[in-house]
């Protein structure tokens, strides 16, 4: 199970960390990708870490303001998200991927993961 968690109504140019913490799974073996669905809209790709926690990649429009990483101690994902625009409107999700071998990937298709999370809000006012 994945709990994502952190969201809320923020002002442009504001900070938010979005939690993903997972409970039953030993989340160190899972790479995680964080995505999102804005109303009328398909769900994207935010960013994503392997396995390893080695490879972190993300879309452009997160590169320079998004940050993701992992706690492993904590079973826990975060997503910093700086510098938030009333674009980055959405439910964000975070999701698993178990991996065996390739501790190092990074996952962009929604459809590689296994494991989801209910979504938390996130809604930035101009």
């Amino acid at each position: 199970q994945l709990q994502a968690s952190g969201g809320g109504l923020v002002q442009a140019g504001d900070s938010l960390r979005l939690s993903c913490a997972a409970s039953g799974n030993t989340f160190s073996n899972y790479a995680v990708g964080w995505f999102r669905q804005a109303p009328g809209k398909e769900r994207e790709f935010v960013a994503g870490i392997s396995r390893s926690g080695s490879s972190t990649d993300y879309a452009d429009s997160a590169k320079g303001r998004f940050t993701i990483s992992r706690d492993n101690a904590k079973n826990t994902v975060y997503l910093e998200m700086n510098s938030l625009k009333p674009e980055d409107t959405a439910v964000y999700y975070c999701a698993g991927k178990w991996i065996k071998f390739y501790i190092g990937i990074v996952y962009y298709r929604s459809q590689s993961y296994d494991l989801w999370g209910q979504g938390t809000q996130v809604t930035v006012s101009s």
